[in-house]
């Protein structure tokens, strides 16, 4: 017996699979995740219409790439936006498809989503982002605008740096940001992993964004296919003993 307790291993903690309960994360913060097995979760406000800020630059791009003119100006004009978050580019496309929007919203069935008066004022939701994301993903997972998340500037053509909320998640390997002209009211990232998708917006900065979004999902790996705890395996001990 005391040969086989020398060698026995204790039984280890269950390890944490999948983000489940999001009511921890604060109101100012919506939060959606989607893996690539059909999972989603999200906070109690994920699917309200939140600014969609540079976040609808991913829908312009989309509809430029696929429904436009096949130029390469809207080619160009669509990298920008994405990895370098350019207001200039975003204007020259919503003002040559107005409709780029709208329509990403009737055809990925983005139930929150609408363009304002322009793009900058429009509106999206985190459920929304995420649907789009994960749709792209497993349709289309050679598209140009997942491949300029993951070549994503460091520092915005505004100057602004690219580098908080969903996109310090381990593992994340494309984001895009958004953000409010003050930088500090209100802000926004959505990302792509390997099996996983996830959007967040905040009423607050960059570091507000980042501390809700790491303290909900950086515990957690966001690559499995559960939400649950997986089911503890009993040690050799365990197992001599008969513990169950």
């Amino acid at each position: 017996m005391a040969a086989l307790l020398a060698v026995a291993s204790p039984a280890q903690a269950a390890p944490l699979l999948g983000p489940g309960d999001l009511d921890a994360v604060p109101s100012r913060t919506s939060l959606s995740y989607t893996s690539s097995t059909g999972v989603h979760v999200g906070t109690a406000n994920e699917n309200d219409a939140r600014p969609g800020l540079s976040t609808v630059k991913l829908y312009i791009a989309d509809y430029a790439l696929r429904r436009g003119d096949s130029s390469q100006e809207d080619r160009d004009l669509a990298a920008r936006m994405i990895q370098a978050s350019d207001d200039w580019a975003a204007s020259q496309l919503d003002a040559k498809y107005p409709g780029a929007i709208d329509s990403a919203a009737a055809e990925y069935a983005l139930t929150s989503t609408s363009r304002g008066s322009f793009w900058g004022d429009s509106y999206t939701s985190t459920a929304d982002t995420v649907r789009f994301l994960d749709t792209k993903k497993r349709t289309d997972p050679a598209s140009p605008v997942l491949g300029w998340m993951t070549t994503a500037q460091p520092v915005a053509a505004d100057g602004t740096a690219q580098n908080w909320g969903t996109g310090l998640l381990p593992g994340a390997t494309g984001t895009k940001w958004g953000w409010a002209d003050d930088s500090s009211s209100v802000v926004a990232s959505a990302s792509i992993g390997p099996g996983w998708t996830v959007a967040s917006n905040t009423y607050g900065g960059p570091a507000d964004q980042s501390d809700d979004v790491l303290t909900a999902l950086a515990p957690f790996d966001l690559t499995a296919p559960s939400i649950v705890p997986m089911p503890q395996v009993p040690s050799l001990l365990d197992t001599i003993l008969g513990i169950r």
